[in-house]
């Protein structure tokens, strides 16, 4: 027996000491390859899933890798058969190969018979494919290589695509690192994307994953359609290109619900691209409109379920996501993994943070007491109304003010779920509310106040969890949230991470009504950070009013 601070047991479950002083370590080495389950005080616990595997293997981790880190790192013997599952698991990749033959075009090729005969026996796999060549070499149709991939990662056997990717129509882009450069790891990004032809760049939010799509351009040199959240997205990606690349202005357009510009750099919201009139995605034919060379897909774990099924046909261009976290609450990481490409570049939030590329923060959770009506109240609710009835508590409302007195001289966000509650927040904080029906311009304004410190406390709806960039916040109180969603969690917390002209931290609030659903789905979103590193403090609200609420 070993010091060591994981516990390997024989279920594929990793339980972390995390008090271990390896425990930091450890974390870093099992994350390529384990993903986190539950994250309580002092013991998490991670499990190792194909999936998982699967990414770590396309990423460049091998068998002896992984099986050196859980051997490594564990206090008891590895169970012998885990170690020869992920061996076997991992070995799964590859063994099926999409590549483009000088004389049949794209085929389904094998290092392994047997698994060929026996994926080519599936009627799932049957319509996709056409001619046998040989032993080992089956055609594909071009037009299901998208679909032919997703069938085979639910059949448990991944292909690696090496069928390659057509240029596209030639543009122009360079990087002008005038006064600025790439940061390494946005370099290594850049290029571990371009090496691998298509797949995911995983950043934390704050650690500049626009310029890294950026390079990804320079790379490709070939007209590019981005997609993004919403417009006001939209416009900083366009103007962080005109600052950070040759692009000009003319040389990129909008299409958004107010324009539609089709240029050689094409910005497209997911909104107007899922727009559907009389039963068809009319807007969809963007994907045909130029013979792009590059499609870039930002904040990917939100991808809709029509960009999914068109992006099954792109598979000859190549495709780079950019995300903080490839959790999705839909549960459709396998098709990110068969359709954008398996996760080529990943940094640990703690790591960009000790290299201070993001911003240091504390989590802290203030948890409120319902009082004796309220108590009742929720206890007599339906379930399906339990949620919207702990989150909206007026104790939330007094804690909250509480919070911005004590950041009195910080940039302050206020981010919630329900408008009623947002409105209500902003009456109370004489502060400005964005939700969805703010209009685009009246955002833009209200934003670049709040950069330039002319307001202080801004109030935010989910409008504002994705790709919006506000360095001069410092504060996040999170008032209510999409019930127990990871990802928000971790966007949430982005909103205050990127680095401060002053160097200081930033502080990230969540406010939880006690001994209900809303602690409960607390839990559940907090996992992914956790997973990262981070520790929420857990406070009572009457202790807001000390001097340091989270000390």
């Amino acid at each position: 027996m070993s010091d060591g601070p994981l516990i390997v047991q024989s279920d594929k479950t990793l339980l972390l000491e995390v008090d271990h002083p390896r425990a930091d370590e450890c974390r870093k080495a099992i994350a390529p390859f384990a993903e986190l389950e539950r994250a309580p005080e002092h013991v998490h616990t991670y499990r190792i899933t194909p999936l998982a595997l699967w990414n770590a293997r396309a990423a460049g981790h091998d068998a002896e890798q992984v099986v050196d880190a859980l051997i490594g790192f564990s206090r008891y013997p590895v169970p012998h058969a885990l170690l020869v599952d992920v061996a076997e698991t991992m070995a799964r990749y590859g063994r099926l190969r999409l590549e483009k033959h000088p004389i049949h075009g794209l085929v389904l090729s094998s290092i392994d018979r047997a698994v060929l005969e026996e994926v080519l026996r599936s009627k799932k796999i049957q319509p996709l494919v056409g001619e046998r060549y040989g032993a080992d070499i089956v055609a594909v149709h071009p037009s299901e290589r998208g679909n032919i991939k997703q069938t085979l990662l639910k059949l448990g056997w991944p292909a690696e695509d090496l069928a390659g990717y057509v240029d596209g129509e030639h543009h122009p882009i360079d990087l002008r690192e005038d006064g600025w450069s790439l940061r390494p790891y946005q370099k290594e990004a850049a290029d571990a994307f371009w090496h691998g032809g298509s797949g995911v760049v995983v950043l934390p939010c704050g650690a500049g994953k626009t310029i890294v799509g950026a390079a990804a351009m320079a790379h490709a040199r070939a007209t590019t359609l981005i997609l993004v959240t919403n417009t006001v997205s939209a416009h900083q990606w366009k103007q962080e290109l005109i600052r950070r690349t040759s692009l000009t202005e003319d040389e990129i357009g909008e299409y958004t619900g107010t324009k539609k510009e089709i240029r050689p750099v094409t910005i497209a919201t997911y909104q107007v691209m899922t727009t559907r009139r009389q039963g068809t995605y009319r807007h969809l034919e963007l994907f045909d409109a130029r013979d792009w060379g590059l499609v870039v897909y930002d904040e990917v774990h939100l991808l809709p379920a029509p960009i999914f099924r068109m992006t099954a046909d792109l598979q000859a261009r190549r495709r780079i996501g950019l995300t903080a976290t490839l959790v999705r609450e839909d549960g459709r990481e396998g098709d990110v993994f068969s359709l954008i490409g398996p996760k080529r570049y990943d940094a640990p939030w703690k790591e960009m943070e000790n290299q201070g590329y993001i911003a240091p923060a504390e989590c802290v959770e203030v948890r409120v007491t319902l009082s004796d009506d309220e108590r009742l109240a929720y206890a007599m609710a339906e379930s399906d109304e339990r949620y919207r009835f702990c989150s909206t508590t007026p104790a939330k409302t007094r804690v909250t003010e509480a919070l911005v007195r004590r950041h009195a001289d910080e940039q302050v966000l206020v981010i919630g779920q329900y408008i009623d509650q947002l409105d209500e927040l902003g009456e109370h904080l004489n502060a400005p509310v964005i939700k969805g029906e703010t209009k685009v311009k009246e955002r833009e304004r209200l934003f670049q106040a709040f950069r330039d410190k002319e307001i202080r406390v801004l109030v935010v709806s989910k409008v504002a969890n994705f790709s919006i960039d506000l360095p001069e916040a410092a504060v996040a109180i999170q008032v209510s949230g999409t019930f127990g969603s990871r990802q928000e969690e971790a966007q949430r917390l982005g909103r205050v991470l990127r680095p401060k002209a002053d160097g200081g931290g930033a502080r990230f609030y969540s406010v939880v009504s006690r001994d209900t659903v809303d602690q409960e789905f607390a839990a559940h979103r907090q996992r992914f950070l956790a997973e990262q590193g981070y520790a929420y403090h857990i406070i009572d609200a009457d202790d807001v009013g000390e001097e340091d609420p989270a000390r």
